[in-house]
């Protein structure tokens, strides 16, 4: 029995003698070591997927902001079937992901277009004036922040 715990005592300081001579790496060794032991997750069959980002990472907050509210309002305009003027909107919010001062402009323009769009019913007509004003306000936010319109004096 003392020869066991003998044989326990060295095999633990010779581990701990390598430990220590591995010096820092030894954190990155043993991040290394539970990572492979951890299989990464499977999803399940019965899980529903998660939803995706609308906006690709590493824009700005207002930007996103600003394709957020295209978005909602893009397939609302869908879903009420006015195509062209979805379609121009969807345009617009993909130049501002490659060029943003051009993007903000073609989504003024688009949103020119939507404020001369009158519908019958008005609770639609109240619904599309909240989209387009939120849009409005986030496309306005967003050209202060970038300094492209000029200074108003009160």
């Amino acid at each position: 029995m003392l020869e066991v715990l003998v044989g326990v005592v060295v095999g633990l300081l010779v581990v701990a003698g390598i430990l220590v001579m591995m010096g820092p790496s030894t954190a990155r060794v043993i991040r290394r070591v539970r990572a492979i032991r951890r299989p990464a997750g499977v999803p399940s069959v019965f899980q529903t997927a998660k939803p995706h980002e609308v906006v690709p990472p590493g824009l700005n907050p207002k930007t996103q902001r600003v394709l957020v509210a295209a978005a909602r309002l893009t397939s609302w305009l869908r879903a009420h079937g006015h195509d062209d003027l979805s379609r121009e909107l969807r345009s617009a919010a993909g130049r501002i992901t490659g060029n943003e001062a051009a993007g903000l402009y073609a989504m003024q323009t688009a949103l020119r277009r939507v404020r001369s769009l009158s519908l019958d019913d008005r609770s639609a007509q109240e619904r599309l004036k909240v989209l387009t004003s939120e849009l409005r306000t986030a496309v306005q936010d967003r050209f202060e922040q970038l300094e492209l319109l000029p200074f108003r004096r009160p």
